[in-house]
């Protein structure tokens, strides 16, 4: 039985700020439990949610090694969804009320939770034989165990894989202080190591001391590999690339099933979508305050407010749309200021067109999904994408930019050959985008059974873990073959 341990800086249930979280939640409960035993070991932050603090049973405590510091650290345990979840203990580096801060306090914070996590095998018994890294919080671990740990017996065989899952975020800082805080030699902090334009770079050490690299989405993977995609670390990518795959994320399928979502007021499946989704749309207008118009085309948003989720075109081609278009917004999420005041100015422009909430809601989020007609992601880039995915599974059909696994996973509409799962367009261009969005909304209109291919067609493809699993099974297979 092959043993994985995913290391992570978050995971649902207990501590959530994005994707990342979503998917170190759910992807290790869909491996086969009688070939992997899989844990999974986070920091065990103050502002985690308050339900689960009280159900982590302590194992150990012992102190870690930090450069020249020795710094405590205790192991709680609890187990959601027959997963196995340690949790690493220091009140001085996980208290707050959340579990960033900045980035000179993280890159101590992180070292430290990579070592502690390589400190606790020894002390929970449990040595896999591959850690599985999550992003720069975890990118020290390959590098610790490769320069330090790899010649004690117990952590000879161990692999590592390293998953990217923004390449945006890299854990940079200045190197004398990062080599201070690691205590590590200095021929990693070289361009071969963890050197990057004259800074540390926890997520570059990653790269090039895990034995396996993975993003989540194969065209991410090669988006990343390009001076365009690859946030200065292109070069290392194209390096490396024959340890660099793409794999893309699935979807929980157990949470995210319209015929059981205990969020939506009308559940449904392919058989009676079209006529509990308008019951469901209904609903979402009443919620968001907008007018009960079955035949507005309700365009739905749930995202972090930003330049990546391609907010700066909404931003050119909103007031053109809201006065021409026959169209409605429902718009959910937080972000950059300037973004959430532009919804909050056309929400009080337009209150029979758009409507804006500037928070988060998992209740509100599923009702969007259930009752949009359309779903808007226009992302400058996109690692995977899991809103797409849900709008798909939920019949409301995506309007995306083809970039990342956004063009992995929607399929353009094709009028010819009635083929397609939704909208697309290619350069990073407002005009594109309205265009898309006046094209959607025409079929929607004049169309209905066209429209209704496509959402059917979308609500049968597949994009649960499965497969996904699959290619990670044989990626652990292979790197657990690579001779030390």
């Amino acid at each position: 039985m092959k043993k994985i341990l995913f290391a992570s800086s978050e995971a649902v249930p207990f501590i959530k700020t994005g994707g990342l979280a979503d998917v170190v939640g759910s992807l290790p409960k869909n491996f086969p439990s009688g070939k992997y035993d899989v844990r999974v070991i986070l920091p065990k932050y103050a502002c985690m949610d308050k339900r689960f603090l009280k159900d982590l049973t302590p194992v150990t405590e012992f102190y870690a090694e930090l450069g020249w510091r020795k710094q405590y650290a205790g192991i709680l345990k609890a187990e959601a969804d027959g997963i196995q979840y340690y949790f690493v203990d220091n009140e001085y580096y996980f208290a707050g009320d959340r579990p960033y801060g900045e980035i000179y306090q993280d890159v101590e914070k992180f070292a430290f939770f990579s070592k502690a996590v390589l400190d606790a095998l020894d002390k929970i018994d449990f040595f896999p034989d591959i850690i599985h890294c999550n992003d720069w919080q975890t990118g020290l671990i390959p590098v610790f165990l490769e320069k330090i740990y790899r010649k004690k017996e117990k952590y000879r065989n161990i692999r590592t894989v390293f998953s990217i899952h923004n390449i945006r975020f890299q854990g940079r800082w200045k190197m004398n202080e990062v080599r201070d805080v690691t205590g590590l030699s200095g021929e990693v902090f070289t361009p071969e190591g963890m050197e990057s334009y004259g800074e540390a770079n926890y997520l570059k050490g990653g790269i090039v001391y895990a034995d396996a690299v993975t993003t989540v989405s194969k065209s991410y993977a090669m988006e990343i590999m390009t001076p365009e995609g690859g946030e200065g670390l292109d070069g290392v990518l194209r390096k490396y690339a024959f340890k660099l795959f793409g794999i893309a994320n699935g979807l929980d399928y157990d949470i995210y099933n319209p015929k059981k979502d205990a969020y939506i007021p009308f559940r449904f499946h392919t058989s009676d979508v079209m006529k509990k989704k308008p019951k469901n749309k209904e609903k979402l207008q009443e919620k968001m305050g907008l007018p009960k118009h079955p035949d507005a085309f309700l365009i739905g948003m749930v995202s972090r407010m930003s330049d990546q989720k391609g907010f700066d075109l909404v931003a050119c081609i909103l007031e053109k749309i809201l006065s021409t278009e026959n169209v409605q917004f429902a718009v959910l999420g937080t972000g950059e200021e300037r973004y959430e005041n532009m919804f909050r100015y056309f929400a009080e422009k337009y209150p029979d067109k758009l409507s804006a909430n500037i928070s988060y809601s998992e209740n509100i989020a599923h009702l969007i999904y259930a009752g949009a007609d359309a779903f808007l992601m226009p992302s400058l880039f996109e690692p995977c994408g899991l809103t797409q995915l849900i709008a798909l599974r939920y019949g409301t059909v995506p309007i995306v930019r083809e970039t990342g696994g956004l063009k992995d996973t929607v399929e353009p509409y094709n009028k010819f050959t009635q083929e397609g799962t939704g909208f697309s367009f290619a350069n990073y261009d407002a005009e594109e985008l309205a265009d898309r969005i006046h094209t959607a909304r025409e079929l929607y209109d004049t169309q209905k059974s066209c429209w209704k291919g496509i959402m059917i067609r979308g609500m049968k493809k597949n994009f649960s873990w499965k497969s996904s699993v699959e290619e990670y099974e044989k990626l652990y297979e292979s790197v657990c073959q690579i001779k030390m």
